[in-house]
C-alpha cells in the first residue's frame, strides 16, 4: 500500500511539473508577439506590383540608333593626332566605368556627384542642359534649373571622377545647340520638378526635337540674341521686340559668311572612324 501511494504521489508531482511549464511557455509567447495600440490599427499599405520590362527581340543590331559623343571629334585646328589617340583611350576607360547615356542641348538630366560637404556624401542635380562644350578629356555640360524662385546653373565635367551617375530623364532636341539665352527668358521655360521620373526612350528612330519658342524678360539681356551672328531660332521676338528694333538688328547681318567654303568642316569620315574605334574597344 506503501509503495502505490509513493507511485501516485511520483505521477501526480510530473503531471504539476509538466503543466506549471505549459504554463510559463503560453504566458511567454504571449508578452513577446506585439500587440497594437488601441485605437491605433492601421491597414497594411498598398505597394503596387512593380511593372514588367518588354524587350522587344525583333530589334537587331543595324536598327539602333548610332550615336557618337560631339567631345571625339576634335576642333578644325593643327591638332597632334597622338595626343587625342591618347586622349580617346581614357575616355574610352572612363566610360566603362561610368555609363554616359546619349543626350543632348535641351535634354533633361540628373547628374549623382560626390560631394564631401553634403550629409549623405553625394549631391544630385536634376536640370536642363543648355550647353555643351570642350573636347576630348575636358569636355564640359550646364545644368540649369529654377529653385526657389532663383536661377541655378551647375558646368559638369563629363569625365571627372566625381561623376558618379549620369541619368537622361528626358531625351529631345531644341531648335538651337545653345540656350544660353534662358537666363533672360522666363523662369517658366528653365523650371524643372527634381522628383521628375524618367520617360521611356526608344533606342530606335529619331530623336524628338521640341520645336517650344520662348518668350523674354524685358530687356536689357545678357546679349543681344537679336542679332544674326547667334541665329536663334527659338526666341519669340515678336512678343518683346518692335518691328524698327528688329531692323536695326539686321544691320549686323554678314551674308557673306554663308559662302565662306574654308568655314566648312565636313567629319562624316572621321566621325566614322571614331565611332568603330569607340564600339571595338567597348565591346571589348
Amino acid at each position: 500500500m506503501a509503495a502505490c501511494t509513493k507511485g501516485l504521489d511520483t505521477v501526480m508531482f510530473s503531471l504539476r511539473l509538466l503543466r506549471n511549464l505549459q504554463l510559463h511557455n503560453a504566458r511567454f509567447l504571449s508578452t513577446s508577439l506585439p500587440r497594437p495600440a488601441a485605437g491605433s490599427e492601421q491597414t497594411p499599405k498598398f505597394t503596387p506590383p512593380v511593372k514588367p520590362v518588354i524587350i522587344d527581340k525583333t530589334q537587331s543590331a543595324s536598327s539602333l540608333r548610332k550615336f557618337l559623343s560631339p567631345e571625339f571629334v576634335p576642333f578644325r585646328q593643327r591638332i597632334a593626332p597622338v595626343k587625342f589617340s591618347i586622349e580617346r583611350k581614357d575616355m574610352i576607360r572612363r566610360r566603362k566605368v561610368l555609363t554616359i547615356p546619349e543626350f543632348y542641348v535641351g535634354s533633361i538630366l540628373a547628374v549623382t556627384m560626390a560631394d564631401l560637404n553634403s550629409s549623405g556624401k553625394t549631391n544630385r542635380f536634376v536640370g536642363i542642359c543648355i550647353q555643351r562644350g570642350g573636347r576630348g578629356l575636358g569636355a564640359t555640360f550646364v545644368l540649369r534649373n529654377i529653385i526657389d524662385n532663383q536661377g541655378v546653373e551647375i558646368c559638369y565635367e563629363l569625365y571627372s571622377p566625381r561623376v558618379q551617375q549620369i541619368a537622361v530623364l528626358k531625351l529631345e532636341k531644341r531648335l538651337d545647340d545653345n540656350l544660353m539665352y534662358l537666363r533672360d527668358a522666363l523662369s517658366d521655360y528653365s523650371t524643372v520638378d527634381p522628383d521628375m521620373k524618367p520617360v521611356p526612350i526608344s533606342p530606335t528612330g529619331e530623336v524628338p526635337v521640341n520645336k517650344m519658342k520662348v518668350r523674354m524678360r524685358p530687356k536689357p539681356w545678357s546679349k543681344r540674341w537679336e542679332r544674326p551672328k547667334y541665329n536663334v531660332q527659338g526666341i519669340r521676338f515678336d512678343l518683346c521686340l518692335t518691328e524698327e528694333q528688329l531692323e536695326h538688328a539686321q544691320k549686323w547681318a554678314q551674308p557673306w559668311v554663308e559662302y565662306d567654303m574654308l568655314k566648312e568642316y565636313d567629319t562624316s569620315n572621321l566621325e566614322e572612324q571614331i565611332l568603330n574605334e569607340v564600339q571595338r574597344e567597348m565591346s571589348k
